[in-house]
């Protein structure tokens, strides 16, 4: 499976040796990941320490070296170059998809995660009939914005009338924070193995945003982390804890429905970045293959992380 390693202790030291990460403190040993069995390395601490031998190990297979700020978000990744080996072909055909393809991919994405959140109401004994009609009005590029229409009836189904969705906020706000910050690393791991470069996005343009074609692919993932943080606010777990961590961090490895049976977030994520490269090259929008919605029973899944 691959693994989630999340660094939140200051003074450790990250290497590598003999196919390993090894993580050190004042130069004695405190645990080891086999490197091929790494997706990504998370670092929350501010006084973590790496070897250059390290991070050029995980860019050879593929994995990411991604740092977090003070609320949990992503502020910086180093990523592979070397990604695919139709990279060159496909990153041309990605800088070169017209406006007309980006505006339909980007429609794909917002029904998908409109349906997810849905699912997720439902799975949590929410009405969600409205969101099937909101899924329904998005239109290529979504020019009426439903994704923030979905976004405010969402929220409080979900959460509470009091709740706001702050990314500088502590408490549940931090939670998803993190769990959002997992889904981006799987997402930026899954576009580079694609050959595809994370920065030219569909949707996503902000300059400054080097996870831009990420964040477009997350999307629809979303409503996973935000599933199981009810779930571990409703097991009293309120902040950022290393259960919550735990539990965040098995989260790309739960079951899915997929198009040829049950596959993990972590292989929806591979599966729907490779689509969207044969988008780029196609010219069809309809060939992105975006993860179903799962069942209240495949939600439930989520329950096994809490332990």
């Amino acid at each position: 499976m691959d693994r989630i390693v999340d660094i939140a202790t200051d003074g450790r030291h990250l290497s590598a040796h003999r196919g390993f990460l090894i993580v050190s403190e004042e130069r004695a040993e405190v645990g080891r990941v086999p490197l091929d069995d790494v997706a990504a390395v998370i670092v929350h601490a501010h006084g973590v320490t790496w070897s250059t031998s390290l991070v050029v190990a995980l860019a050879e297979r593929g994995a990411i070296l991604l740092l977090c700020g003070s609320n949990h978000a992503p502020v910086a990744v180093c990523l592979p170059l070397d990604g695919h080996h139709a990279q060159n072909g496909r990153m041309r055909a990605q800088w070169e998809a017209g406006r007309p393809l980006s505006k339909q991919l980007w429609r794909r994405l917002v029904i998908a995660k409109i349906r997810w959140q849905a699912a997720v109401l439902e799975a949590n004994g929410r009405s969600a009939g409205a969101f099937d009609l909101l899924a329904r009005r998005v239109g290529s590029g979504d020019p009426e914005n439903v994704e923030a229409q979905a976004a405010r009836r969402y929220w409080p189904l979900l959460m509470g009338d009091a709740f706001r969705r702050d990314r500088e906020a502590d408490g549940a706000n931090a939670m998803l924070n993190y769990g959002y910050a997992i889904l981006r690393s799987m997402c930026a791991r899954a576009v580079v193995a694609a050959g595809l470069h994370p920065s030219i996005g569909v949707h996503h343009a902000n300059r400054g945003n080097a996870f831009a074609l990420a964040d477009d692919l997350i999307e629809p993932f979303r409503p996973l982390a935000d599933a199981l943080t009810v779930r571990l606010i409703a097991h009293g777990v309120d902040s950022v804890t290393p259960e919550a961590k735990r539990a965040f961090a098995g989260m790309i490895a739960l079951d899915l429905p997929g198009e040829n049976g049950t596959t993990t977030v972590a292989g929806a994520a591979t599966r729907a970045a490779q689509s969207l490269a044969g988008c780029f090259q196609s010219g069809r929008a309809g060939d992105l293959v975006l993860p179903i919605p799962p069942s209240a029973i495949e939600l439930s899944g989520l329950e096994s992380l809490l332990v």
